[in-house]
């Protein structure tokens, strides 16, 4: 499957557990976010989840039996929704979700078997292969070590957050940037 219906660039963030992509994602956003970047966010979990915990009304709600809980305030909402899916939804299913008018860039935390591009994060000293080589649509590689890879993978340094924001504004925000110095 393809992401191509969003007109906002899309970029994700594969690798193995353990080798730091929420710790990544949480040093990038506030660098992009200073670029005046409006960022989506969306994080695959591979398990059962909550956002509310067991006493708080919207819990009690939904575990009577609501299928669509709606939490909000001035300052934010969450909508809640209980689905079974008898296989994964498709990424291009939850980004429809976001809204996208107000949006420059949807970063991506996992779907490996999406098509989109992304950077893989990679630490030698963990043991574990390369994805670049079962996945076309890894663009860059962030490591914490020397790499050798093909001319058309970027290699990042991994331990340098405001060179991967560079090369990310530079390779998918170019017309972002072009529009706002137009105003």
């Amino acid at each position: 499957m393809e992401v191509s219906n969003s007109q906002i660039p899309v970029l994700g963030f594969v690798a193995y557990n353990g080798v730091g992509k929420t710790t990544l994602l949480l040093k990038l956003l506030p660098l992009l976010c200073e670029r005046g970047l409006c960022v989506g966010m969306i994080k695959h979990v591979h398990h059962q989840f909550d956002v509310d915990k067991p006493g708080k009304d919207s819990f009690e709600l939904r575990k009577a039996g609501a299928q669509q809980m709606l939490v909000t305030s001035n300052q934010r909402w969450a909508l809640i929704v209980e689905r079974e899916f008898e296989h994964e939804p498709r990424l291009e299913d939850h980004i429809a979700h976001l809204d996208l008018a107000t949006l420059d860039l949807i970063l991506i935390e996992g779907f490996t078997q999406s098509r989109f591009p992304k950077i893989e994060l990679h630490r030698p000293a963990l043991g574990k292969p390369l994805m670049f080589t079962d996945d076309k649509n890894i663009v860059a590689v962030a490591s914490d070590s020397p790499l050798i890879l093909p001319d058309h993978i970027e290699l990042l340094d991994l331990n340098d957050e405001k060179q991967i924001a560079r090369f990310i504004c530079e390779r998918f925000l170019s017309q972002v940037f072009n529009a706002q110095s137009q105003r």
